[in-house]
């Protein structure tokens, strides 16, 4: 596919997650940058993002929001990157699997806690993550299982999800324990995550500015 693919976001944002998977697909890409309240809530922006948030992504004529999404499309419109297991193979159950949990309990679980709300212990047959103890041993055991998340192969699950794992132990919301460390440590140093962290780094606006 030859269409122009353009990357929305701000360095201090999950557009980082999305910047990755980029780096990982190889794929030429154009960037554009927006700011918190101004340019992201401008019309012009709104007619990719109705909900005026980042990231985003522009491919041709297609447009796709959210970060897990925006992962998975990547996977499967670049497949010679090799980030998506292929339909029929085994693997691509456990994809499916922890990248929508991913995007799901794990997401409205941890934004939850940051945010200092628990859900009542009576109330947790109505919520969909029931718990975030729940949700923490549930990751575990989806980092234990073999060397990345849906199998023995890195995809676009380990970069979703293992994006929140690191974030959330930087941030506190996830407990740091040593199997979140592992996988982390693992996945973190993939050459791709840390051309990223640089793009990313470099366009933060230095403090007080």
């Amino acid at each position: 596919m030859t269409d122009e693919l353009v990357f929305y976001t701000n360095p201090m944002s999950r557009g980082r997650i999305v910047r990755w998977m980029l780096e990982e697909v190889g794929q030429p890409y154009r960037t554009e940058l927006l700011e918190y309240g101004t340019t992201m809530k401008a019309p012009a922006y709104l007619t990719i993002n109705p909900m005026g948030k980042v990231p985003a992504i522009r491919h041709g004529d297609t447009v796709v929001t959210e970060a897990g999404a925006i992962c998975a499309y990547l996977a499967d419109a670049f497949p010679d990157a090799g980030l998506a297991p292929p339909p029929g193979d085994s693997r691509r159950g456990p994809y499916y699997r922890w990248m929508f949990f991913a995007a799901g309990p794990v997401e409205a679980s941890l934004s939850n806690k940051a945010l200092g709300f628990e859900v009542p212990k009576e109330r947790r047959g109505t919520i969909g993550y029931g718990s975030v103890e729940d949700v923490v041993n549930a990751l575990e055991y989806a980092v234990t299982q073999s060397d990345y998340i849906a199998g023995d192969r890195f995809t676009a699950a380990d970069v979703y999800a293992g994006s929140q794992i690191g974030w959330g132990m930087m941030f506190g919301t996830l407990e740091k324990r040593p199997a979140f460390e592992r996988y982390w440590q693992r996945i973190s140093t993939r050459p791709a995550a840390v051309r990223a962290r640089a793009i990313d780094d470099a366009l933060v606006p230095p403090k007080g500015a």
